[in-house]
């Protein structure tokens, strides 16, 4: 008996040493596509409004990914300023994180206070003051994340509305180097003087910005989603000639209509949207710089789309810069080549790629006849079912019938590259909503 005891204890102590260990749990993290730890994301904290442990899935509400450095920020940063960063869910949930980059930065970012908060709603940088929360990181209410690292928050209790404005504000006292940053966010965000994190009334707020700093996700502890649908592509995908705080981007809108189609009763999954989007991004060319601004779609997919929480489907729309910006003729068969390795990828994870044509641009300065026959060249390979799970149209969809080279005038921006409102809604309504069922194949 007494050596089936001691058998017990020792095997007692062996199971309370697992449970500790497995109870650590890292918030700050290379900010290179490193799938993080779930650990602790329901742990009570101090905060009486800390999440606790809770039904519903996690999933990504609102994403978007660094670009660069913020020009004029390299020696101090935002060193004592309040940034307020304003972003639109495309679901709801009862419990929220965020994620914070410092990928740009080269040195430490000391972030000592940080708040999230449901938007007034009245256009400004007022908060419901109801729904202020402190953010902590590992129960602490400041963080310092590396140089090229990110810090996820711990998950505090708040109640969010699907197509809500959530204000995510950071403070930093010190200098950090280059401000990580998004420069196309079409949508107004704020700065202020000072630590203002926890301030309601939007007074201080007195700076706007067309810009999403340090804030790269916003996730929900969600009942209304089960997954998360990412947009992967370029300045179209950005929307970056959209109207300024419309959320009438091409996702925005595919959102909008998959919720609506849930709600009324069809069978589909239950997915968020989020988008990923980068103005001038190509899928094979990086940007200057290290680490690189304006990472090529090869370098940033495990980044920008496989490590998005709960991602079960990504949607491609990337090709046209590689044609407009190469100095030589861009090879289709490169970008094609580069296309298909995303979608490997994503195959070895179990999700399923939905890849868009590429759409007209004759009338852009960029326009050359070989640059169309490159263009008609890959998008005839997507169509024929040779790269993606399934194809959305976006050139059959937008092309001028009268001449197939030019986008039609009423959803042309101007600039005969970019859509017009019109335009992205007419991309977000042609969308196929049952292609986003089932899961990616091995092998095409």
């Amino acid at each position: 008996m007494a050596k089936r005891h001691g058998y017990a204890v020792l095997g007692a102590l062996i199971a309370l040493v697992i449970a500790l260990s497995a109870g650590i749990y890292v918030t700050v993290a290379a900010d290179d596509g490193t799938p993080r730890s779930t650990l602790g994301d329901n742990r009570p904290h101090r905060d009486s409004h800390a999440a606790p442990a809770s039904t519903g899935t996690w999933v990504g509400a609102w994403a978007t990914a660094p670009v660069a450095g913020e020009p004029g920020t390299e020696t101090a940063g935002l060193a004592g300023r309040s940034v307020r960063n304003v972003v639109h869910t495309s679901t709801g949930g009862t419990s929220a994180r965020v994620t914070l980059s410092n990928l740009y930065g080269q040195s430490p970012l000391a972030v000592t206070h940080a708040s999230l908060a449901l938007s007034s709603g009245d256009g400004t940088a007022a908060a419901d003051a109801e729904t202020m929360r402190r953010l902590t990181f590992d129960g602490s209410t400041g963080v310092v994340i590396p140089a090229g690292g990110q810090a996820v928050s711990d998950a505090v209790r708040i109640t969010v509305p699907n197509g809500a404005d959530v204000l995510v504000t950071t403070y930093s006292p010190t200098p950090s180097g280059p401000v990580t940053y998004h420069p196309h966010a079409r949508q107004v965000s704020y700065l202020a003087t000072g630590d203002r994190t926890e301030d309601a009334t939007g007074t201080p707020y007195t700076e706007q910005t067309p810009y999403w700093r340090y804030v790269t996700a916003l996730d929900l502890l969600s009942n209304e989603a089960a997954g998360t649908v990412v947009a992967f592509g370029d300045s179209i995908t950005d929307g970056i000639t959209s109207t300024t705080g419309t959320n009438r981007r091409w996702p925005d809108i595919l959102s909008g209509r998959l919720r609506s189609a849930l709600e009324d009763g069809q069978q589909l999954p239950r997915y968020s949207v989020v988008n990923e989007g980068i103005s001038g991004n190509q899928v094979l060319a990086d940007g200057l710089g290290r680490p690189a601004e304006n990472q090529s779609g090869l370098g940033r997919f495990g980044r920008d789309a496989l490590s998005r929480t709960n991602v079960k489907v990504v949607v491609v729309d990337l090709g046209v810069n590689d044609i407009l910006r190469n100095p030589r003729l861009a090879d289709p068969d490169r970008i094609l080549t580069g296309l298909r390795t995303l979608v490997r990828q994503a195959h070895a994870r179990g999700l399923k790629v939905v890849g868009a044509t590429l759409m007209p641009f004759q009338g852009h300065r960029g326009y050359t006849p070989a640059r169309e026959a490159v263009r008609q060249q890959v998008n005839a390979q997507i169509r024929a079912g040779g790269v993606y799970d399934a194809v959305v149209d976006f050139d059959k969809a937008l092309r001028d019938p009268y001449d197939p080279r030019r986008l039609r005038p009423e959803y042309d921006s101007g600039d005969h590259l970019h859509p017009s409102d019109l335009g992205y809604r007419t991309m977000g309504e042609v969308f196929d909503l049952r292609t986003l069922r089932g899961a990616g194949q091995a092998e095409l």
